[in-house]
């Protein structure tokens, strides 16, 4: 799996960019704000979601003209479109029909680590759960729909809780919805674990392995019989807090650095970081056991944090993964130890335009 073309309009800083890719791992380099960033979250974009950076469609149009965004890629042997205009919602299209996002989970299977990741295990659990929830995404594609479905289900109880509504008919048929989906929910989450685990304790890697599990607010419920009871019994408490505290939405994702038995949470910052990039790594060693392809990998301003040794292991693992890879960095020197495996793009920008040059890795 690849991108071999990709079109930037009016997305970012970029007014108009494209790009013919030939499969091999990509390098762009350039200065801070020259818009290589903006590229990687325009790839994150061909999966469900609001990307890499999690903004808002209208964030993501280029200023000042603020027309509207597209971007479209060939991909996997389709043609993705996805784009934006003012006072309209983000809109899809696959192979030149309108498509829901969800569609795009069964076509393109994307893994990333940017730097905003790299306090994920010393704050909330919000940031955890989504890095949890795009692994089992990745493995799962249906996984986003069971969580669309809890979500929505889930806030229309939390209204019914806020408005201080009794009727238990309308709480039950809510909380029904939300116990299927959360059966699912929580068994993907366990699996897609289960096979970072057989990633990491198969690999040859220069990173740590981490042992991951999930703490759960109530611990013990897999079924969907099993939430639908704990909904219904916990309305009270609910009421008086005014939202649902049982549940999917209230796991946590728990790291321990595997050789040093030490959590996360306690590791060095150079420690976390090593820890991020083999579970990145894990992820789509996974995905190409499991299906025979390697996602697309996007690595933003990971190569500056390396020492060089460490860095050219983590080039090699990427090559050895025979997929895809998006890699940004200041200059060129970041990647030499890539050489000809990779193909170069240097990202320059001027009066507020990003441009995008093909050049060779030194």
């Amino acid at each position: 799996m690849h991108v071999s073309r990709l079109l930037l309009s009016h997305f970012r800083s970029h007014r108009r960019s494209e790009i013919a890719l030939d499969g091999r791992p990509v390098a762009l380099w350039g200065p801070n704000g020259a818009g290589k960033t903006n590229v990687l979250e325009a790839v994150s974009l061909l999966s469900p979601g609001r990307g890499l950076r999690r903004a808002a469609a209208e964030e993501m149009a280029r200023r000042p003209e603020a027309l509207g965004w597209k971007i479209r890629a060939e991909v996997a042997e389709h043609e993705i479109e996805t784009f934006w205009e003012p006072g309209g919602g983000r809109g899809l299209s696959v192979d030149g029909k309108p498509a829901a996002q969800v569609a795009l989970a069964g076509i393109v299977r994307l893994v990333w680590l940017v730097p905003a990741q790299d306090r994920l295990w010393i704050e909330g659990a919000d940031g955890r759960r989504r890095f949890l929830d795009r692994i089992a995404m990745s493995v799962f594609p249906g996984h986003g729909e069971a969580a669309l479905a809890y979500e929505k289900a889930m806030r229309d109880r939390n209204r019914l809780l806020k408005d201080m509504v009794e009727d238990p008919a309308w709480y039950a048929a809510l909380e029904g919805q939300m116990a299927r989906a959360a059966e699912e929910i929580v068994a993907n989450r366990r699996a897609a674990l289960d096979r970072i685990a057989a990633a990491q304790s198969g690999a040859d890697t220069a990173f740590p392995a981490a042992e991951l599990t999930l703490e759960e607010a109530v611990p013990g419920l897999f079924t969907a019989e099993a939430f639908a009871s704990t909904f219904a019994e916990g309305r009270r408490r609910d009421m008086a807090a005014g939202r649902t505290l049982a549940g999917p939405h209230r796991t946590d994702l728990l790291a321990i650095y595997a050789e040093k038995g030490m959590p996360a949470a306690q590791c060095s910052t150079g420690e976390q970081k090593a820890l991020l990039i083999s579970l990145v790594l894990a992820n789509a060693r996974a995905l190409l056991a499991e299906t025979g392809s390697a996602p697309l990998v996007l690595l933003d301003e990971v190569a500056a944090h390396l020492d060089q040794g460490r860095r050219a292991a983590l080039f090699d693992e990427i090559c050895a993964l025979r997929g895809q890879a998006w890699l940004t960095g200041t200059g060129p020197e970041l990647f030499a130890e890539l050489g000809d495996r990779a193909q170069g793009l240097s990202v320059t920008e001027e009066a507020g335009i990003s441009r995008i040059n093909p050049e060779a890795l030194p």
